[in-house]
């Protein structure tokens, strides 16, 4: 039998479709496509799979699923693998419904709205479906009201909502993604799924949790709808940037807060304004941009960092900032962004002045109440 990358080459030319602009000229906004391939089935760890291969060469295959999720192995781990189809083809919302069912077990029911499968405790879906589902409609309508349109998601949109901190560890676990104590929930851009818990409680406890769901289910709709990319994924201060600019009322529900201060994360300009009496320099944008090394050193910072240049670019020039969106989710797929491409993509929406880019970037800030 043939190795599976020969297979792989043999069957189909690897073919990646990126949507790189909106119609009706609205400004470019970068999306992915389903695989204009066909699919494969094989068995993995003693696990049947079925999807397309998106990337393959002789030392990993990319795989993803037709539950959305992202597989990478290595070819010879794979065994009894063969075309099952001509054309891809995702799970229907009932099918991911029954998987769901099927692995959360009788401890959680599965509740649909129009975009989301929410898997919540058993009377919960009140509490939860319409939450998700509404927040789904506020980032899209935010984008929309600034001249650029995201895609339709290509998967139904998965969250998990455990029913208290111990099951939310154990459940993350057995993802192998396990979780410490302060962590209240996350969005895996390899399953594609959130995972966070109920805090039960009063209205304050609500908002911790409400905080949460908000900032998960940003990156969630913001990688299924083109304005990121699962392939080729963002610098972190893009991907943070724009998850806390959503935490702000104003964003997230604008039509209930629709004033222009109710769009100001109040706790990242504090801590933002923090950083300013540390004598801020060009070189610290330069750095942000760059590397995801500020995030590593200081991860405060570089959350206060992003939500500010986010906050900046997206209030002052929108448009620039959806070309800036469009480069970096239309990278080649699985490949790393070195630090000078990363530079030069910013530098090419945005100019290469960093001094004064910093002067207009803190002269705005500072009049930010």
């Amino acid at each position: 039998m043939k190795r599976l990358p020969h297979l792989l080459s043999a069957i189909w030319n690897l073919r990646i479709e990126f949507l790189l602009f909106c119609f009706c000229g609205a400004p470019a906004i970068a999306g992915e496509a389903l695989p204009a391939m066909g699919m494969i089935e094989l068995t993995l760890s003693g696990r049947k799979l079925e999807g397309a291969p998106l990337s393959w060469n002789e030392n990993a295959v990319h795989l993803l699923a037709r539950d959305g999720r992202l597989w990478e192995f290595k070819p010879e781990a794979a065994a009894n693998f063969r075309q099952t189809s001509d054309q891809f083809r995702s799970y229907s919302t009932s099918e991911l419904r029954a998987e769901l069912l099927r692995e959360l077990g009788g401890d959680f029911e599965v509740s649909g709205t129009g975009h989301y499968l929410i898997a919540h405790p058993r009377g919960q879906r009140d509490k939860w479906a319409e939450r998700f589902e509404e927040l789904y409609r506020s980032f899209t309508r935010y984008f929309a009201v600034r001249g650029f349109q995201p895609l339709p998601p290509p998967f139904p949109l998965v969250g998990i909502v455990c029913k208290n901190q111990r099951d939310f560890q154990r459940f993350s676990a057995s993802q192998g993604a396990p979780v410490p104590n302060g962590v209240l929930g996350y969005y895996s851009q390899e399953t594609n799924r959130i995972a966070i818990y109920d805090m039960g409680g009063d209205a304050r406890r609500w908002q911790e949790n409400a905080a949460v769901v908000i900032h998960e289910a940003t990156h969630q709709t913001a990688f299924n709808t083109g304005v990121h990319s699962r392939y080729a994924r963002p610098p972190v201060w893009v991907a943070e940037g724009l998850a806390t600019l959503f935490e702000a009322r104003g964003v997230y529900d604008s039509g209930t807060y629709a004033n222009a201060a109710d769009r100001v994360n109040r706790g990242r300009l504090g801590e933002f304004n923090a950083l300013l009496k540390k004598n801020h320099r060009p070189e610290v944008l330069q750095a942000l941009v760059a590397s995801d090394r500020f995030f590593q050193m200081n991860p405060s910072a570089g959350y206060a960092e992003a939500w500010a240049l986010t906050f900046f670019l997206i209030e002052t020039e929108p448009r620039k900032y959806a070309r800036y969106l469009a480069l970096t989710a239309g990278k080649t797929p699985f490949e790393e962004c070195d630090s000078p491409a990363r530079l030069a993509d910013f530098t090419a929406v945005f100019g290469k002045d960093w001094r004064m880019l910093e002067a207009r970037f803190l002269r705005f800030m500072a009049e930010v109440r």
